[in-house]
């Protein structure tokens, strides 16, 4: 028998599939995954909903194979959310010290991350995440807990994530239809960067890319904590679509031969092979060059990758990501993939593994369900930090998560 707060869901409402992951909290705080439930996604285009009756009915598929699996009634979930609406941006506070010995007090900690939040978002915008970076003390940068400290001038780095409100509460709305609680939005990017990164990865600055079908999120941390997110409306099925169309095929054929024959790098050796299409309706069988298929996937996946390059380089944080990129998401699967982000970003490449979560093998190891995992651990620590706040009498529960989501 399950306890009610111990048992998490998190919901991806992606644009190739419906993913649906509960996890259990033990007595000592561990995560553990105990359901998956996915369903082939319908009503949804570049990471939104398109068409809220399909993509309902595919969610309602999808809780009811994860509630078969783990045995248990869900109740509420933490939702991902994504598309080309979303913006971030840093948002620096500032709060000067007034006490006569100078002291920083947990108060003085909660003015400036206060007028950290007094964000001006446009009118149809909503507060997505406003994350934690890090503090500044009469100029010194890298103070990571100021209080009991001397100082006159404190700042602090917010990391604000926002979204256009409609649209959020398109997904919103959708998942209440089915008679769950929504108990807190959550970046997709944000999410499986919890799910592949670990502490030391985070430290030392790691850049998370999750290339889904639709979509492709990317966060980087510097110094352990988010410094940038970005999301790009562009992900696996273009790499399809294009398939498709340079090769002259149906579109569920080049679904196919990406999976079955796909490589991330134009030279792959097989220059001249061609591979036999058995034909429908009597026509001839086609034939298709594996050299092109390989060149128009290697194109779609490298400008996917320059993109996320050159926002970094223009953020100016590329030298700051020593622990390389690691890749989750369905087309990280493509052969050849971490080779060519290799070559783009000029750091190593490595297949994000999630950490930190014991339970179903068979989800844990799959990167495309790196979001769902994520959101799972996204509500595991923000019931932590709940919990400590009520013991503490805390009110300030978000930002005592951002400090335990730099952390994690």
């Amino acid at each position: 028998m399950f306890e009610e707060n111990k048992i998490i869901a998190g919901i991806e409402i992606g644009t190739s599939k419906i993913c649906v992951v509960v996890g259990e909290l033990d007595h000592q705080g561990g995560l553990s995954i105990i359901g998956v439930g996915q369903a082939r996604s319908r009503g949804v285009r570049k990471g939104e909903i398109t068409n809220a009756q399909q993509a309902e009915e595919d969610v309602r598929n999808a809780l009811y194979e994860a509630e078969k699996m783990a045995d248990v009634e869900i109740r509420s979930v933490f939702l991902g959310v994504s598309g080309g609406h979303l913006r971030s941006f840093t948002n620096r506070g500032v709060h000067t010290v007034v006490s006569a010995d100078r002291e920083i007090t947990e108060d003085d900690v909660q003015d400036v991350i206060k007028n950290a939040k007094a964000i001006n978002l446009p009118a149809d915008h909503s507060l997505i995440h406003a994350i934690r970076q890090h503090f500044y003390l009469d100029g010194r940068t890298g103070v990571t807990n100021p209080v009991g400290m001397l100082g006159q001038r404190l700042e602090v780095e917010m990391h604000v994530v926002h979204g256009q409100s409609t649209r959020l509460q398109n997904a919103i709305r959708l998942v209440r239809e089915t008679q769950l609680d929504v108990e807190e939005i959550v970046f997709n990017g944000v999410a499986s960067s919890l799910a592949v990164l670990n502490h030391e990865q985070k430290e030392l600055g790691a850049l998370m890319v999750d290339v889904g079908g639709g979509t492709t999120e990317y966060v980087a941390y510097v110094d352990g904590a988010i410094r940038y997110t970005g999301v790009l409306a562009v992900g696996g099925d273009h790499v399809s679509n294009d398939l498709a169309y340079g090769l002259k095929i149906p579109l569920s054929r080049a679904e196919q031969l990406k999976k079955s024959h796909g490589f991330a790098l134009q030279n792959s050796g097989n220059n001249h092979e061609m591979i036999s299409l058995s034909s429908e309706f009597g026509l001839p069988t086609k034939q298709v060059s594996l050299h092109n298929l390989h060149s128009i996937m290697s194109m779609r996946l490298e400008e996917i990758f320059e993109l996320v390059m050159a926002d970094l380089e223009r953020q100016g944080l590329v030298r700051f990501l020593r622990a390389g990129v690691f890749l989750c998401g369905g087309t990280s699967r493509v052969e050849g993939i971490l080779a060519l982000a290799e070559n783009v970003f000029q750091m190593s490449a490595s297949k994000g593994e999630t950490t930190g979560i014991s339970g179903l093998t068979s989800a844990l190891e799959q990167p495309e369900f790196a979001t769902a995992i994520g959101l799972v651990k996204y509500g595991s620590l923000s019931k932590r930090t709940s919990k400590k706040s009520s013991k503490t009498g805390i009110t300030l529960v978000r930002e005592m998560f951002n400090k335990v989501l730099q952390r994690s």
